[in-house]
């Protein structure tokens, strides 16, 4: 095995966190591998004065870290499994899914609402978010609310919410408790107001196709259930052709009547979500399948959704939000 490992990190404080994560388990098992990071801005990380969805959706927090193992500049690369997108350039692979945290949707509110839920939050509070997925659900059942796009790093973002202008940011729960702040989750979403983005929670680590030494470094991170509830995910999301940028939502749960979920025999159940841009139309449907062809399931329950006019949905978007040149 190669001695020296080269990650490629965004250098967010968030990317940082996970991706001493990823270095630390790595050396704990290979105390004799030599381990270096590389953290580098992104066009996303840049970007700070438009919308994601404006931009562009394929690969805004990743293209520059795939370049730098492209031209073996890098090893691997450790991402949220979020922003990567399901169709990854030629030569590389996704390697290793690790043990997901908690991927629900997060409220934080500010300290005037304290008392609130998201629920009984005054009409017309302004509620923070970049995200079209969570933009559309919540105007779905919240058309009471105000939303306005917050951009910047999830320490930016509490910032701008402790000084007034926002009342409340919606984040990933996940996020905010690898970065220490779970104490400022005032409530979890539940799934059925707010489905997670695909992959949300878990980590995904990227690397060369063909580099047998790499892959087996890095197998050891691996975590099967969440790695079969994330491919069912992303399976979901690629046959509707959606980028990380449009309003489709997922939940993937294990069948409790078949037992633990590391169990290899039991039954995977997919939820899917796509909602138009103004919350008025959502379609909502489920598969479920062999915990052990997770890619099957996603593909089924995107062609149910398909059957139900998410395709339609979809193309809408697509021609409300071009992204700029």
């Amino acid at each position: 095995m190669a001695k020296l490992l080269r990650i490629a990190s965004r250098r967010s404080q968030l990317a940082m966190v996970q991706t001493h994560w990823v270095r630390d388990e790595l050396v704990k098992a290979h105390p004799n591998l030599e381990i270096s990071i590389e953290a580098m801005a992104t066009q996303g990380d840049k970007i700070l004065d438009v919308a994601l969805a404006k931009i562009g959706d394929k690969g805004l927090f990743t293209k520059e870290l795939e370049a730098q193992m492209l031209v073996d500049q890098a090893d691997i690369a450790v991402h949220s499994l979020k922003d990567l997108p399901t169709n990854l350039p030629e030569g590389l692979m996704l390697g290793c899914i690790t043990e997901r945290e908690d991927p629900a949707d997060a409220l934080v509110v500010h300290q005037k609402h304290k008392d609130k839920t998201l629920a009984t939050l005054p009409e017309g509070s302004v509620v923070g978010t970049s995200s079209l997925r969570r933009l559309a659900q919540l105007r779905h059942h919240y058309p009471q609310l105000l939303f306005k796009d917050v951009r910047g790093n999830v320490i930016t973002r509490l910032e701008k919410l402790d000084a007034g202008e926002f009342d409340c940011l919606i984040l990933a729960a996940a996020g905010l408790g690898r970065l220490g702040l779970g104490d400022r989750i005032h409530e979890l979403i539940d799934a059925s107001i707010s489905l997670h983005a695909v992959g949300q929670g878990a980590l995904g680590i990227e690397c060369r196709q063909g580099d047998a030494a790499v892959l087996a470094q890095i197998k050891l991170l691996e975590h099967l259930p969440t790695t079969r509830r994330c491919l069912a995910e992303r399976a979901f999301l690629r046959e509707l052709e959606g980028g990380c940028q449009v309003p489709i939502g997922v939940n993937s749960s294990f069948a409790e009547a078949d037992g633990d979920a590391s169990d290899g025999g039991q039954e995977l159940i997919l939820t899917g979500m796509v909602a138009s841009l103004d919350g008025t139309k959502l379609i909502r449907d489920q598969a479920r399948g062999a915990a052990e062809d997770p890619e099957s399931i996603g593909i089924a329950l995107a062609l149910k959704l398909r059957e139900q006019g998410a395709g339609e949905i979809l193309e809408q978007i697509f021609a409300d939000v071009r992204p700029q040149a």
